[in-house]
């Protein structure tokens, strides 16, 4: 948030005077400052954040430290169950959670073309907020940006987050061993799809909605019940199919999925059966895959299905040697197919 900018300026007009943001909130000066104090300090504040210097200086509990960033380009930037921002934050807390780290701090980098509303900037900020106080992070630095119209597609967001490893916990595809089982967090499928229906302007019974959401406190209640968790991978862009290969190409380990095991929603199933999409390599925002030692499953599901965030964890496959670093599907009639990692972008500017 171009936190080099001195304190104290008086701005020649209140930010209720501009609907949309112009190249001036970019450049450095009173408007800039304006920006930062009115929309994205207001919503932000904390005591690392309110000293707005070039970076944020935090306490991390010594030993081992996860690292993640990611940009977010999600078009459109508010879709049904959420926005660019929260999706933002959700997503970098859960890329730290995988880690099996316990997610500490953020920084958040805009990226805002001229001529975003105020009001829809602030909205995403708002969100931004909440989610970050829901996971208990905070988003410590930043900075912002503004670009002339036609430069970017309204607002590209990218956040990075540190995250505190406590000792014993070893997420690493070397841990992996046949037998072991793979669950998934919930139905999947969900954030892509809700992106596609409003592109495509599909209409169903029930609203297609992102499943966007923080899985670090799902994590920390995984682990409350057991230790024994070898692997985690959140299966976003690509989804399930693509990141089951990659952990199976890591572990060098065959992974057997079970069709007729893996939950997805009905108005789901239809949406991607219109648009000739498997789900199975549609993108979500809000689950976990979790790899674990066959004799804990039972009870680290149990623990995840009592976790609002686990409520339809589902034990969708099995580590298997029979195939090394292939993916097979088991299918509901019996026969079996490979699933493939995705070829290309299915689902482009999906988060």
């Amino acid at each position: 948030m171009t936190n080099n900018i001195s304190q104290g300026l008086n701005c020649p007009l209140p930010i209720d005077n501009y609907a949309t943001v112009v190249l001036a909130h970019g450049g450095g000066g009173k408007l800039t400052h304006q920006l930062i104090d009115q929309v994205f300090k207001k919503h932000f504040s904390n005591p690392d954040l309110d000293l707005m210097h070039d970076g944020a200086m935090v306490h991390v509990e010594a030993g081992r430290i996860a690292l993640s960033t990611d940009s977010y380009v999600v078009s459109p930037i508010i879709f049904p169950g959420g926005n660019i921002g929260e999706l933002a934050v959700n997503g970098t807390v859960n890329d730290i959670a995988m880690c099996g780290a316990q997610p500490k701090y953020l920084s958040a980098s805009f990226i805002i073309e001229e001529g975003l509303s105020v009001a829809e900037l602030e909205i995403i900020v708002k969100a931004m907020s909440l989610a970050a106080k829901t996971s208990g992070v905070s988003i410590v630095t930043g900075d912002t940006k503004v670009v002339p119209r036609g430069k970017a597609d309204k607002l590209f967001i990218t956040t990075a987050g540190v995250g505190a490893i406590p000792d014993g916990r070893n997420i690493h595809p070397s841990t992996i061993t046949v037998g072991d089982a793979i669950i998934i967090s919930g139905t999947i499928a969900d954030h892509g799809m809700a992106i596609m229906s409003v592109r495509e302007g599909l209409e169903f019974e029930s609203e297609i909605v992102s499943d966007t959401l923080a899985l670090n406190s799902l994590v920390e209640e995984m682990y409350r019940v057991s230790p024994n968790i070898h692997f985690l991978r959140d299966p976003t862009r690509g989804g399930v199919a693509s990141t089951l290969n990659e952990i199976a190409a890591s572990a060098k380990k065959g992974i057997r999925l079970f069709e007729h095991s893996i939950p997805v929603k009905e108005n789901v199933r239809s949406a991607c059966e219109i648009l000739g999409f498997d789900p199975l390599y549609v993108a979500n925002e809000g689950k976990l895959i979790a790899i674990v030692s066959q004799s804990d499953t039972e009870k680290i599901l149990a623990a995840m299905r009592n976790h609002p965030s686990g409520k339809d964890s589902a034990v969708i496959g099995q580590v298997t040697n029979d195939h090394a670093s292939v993916v097979v599907l088991q299918t509901a009639i019996g026969g079996e197919r490979v699933v493939e990692m995705i070829s290309g972008e299915q689902l482009p500017r999906i988060c």
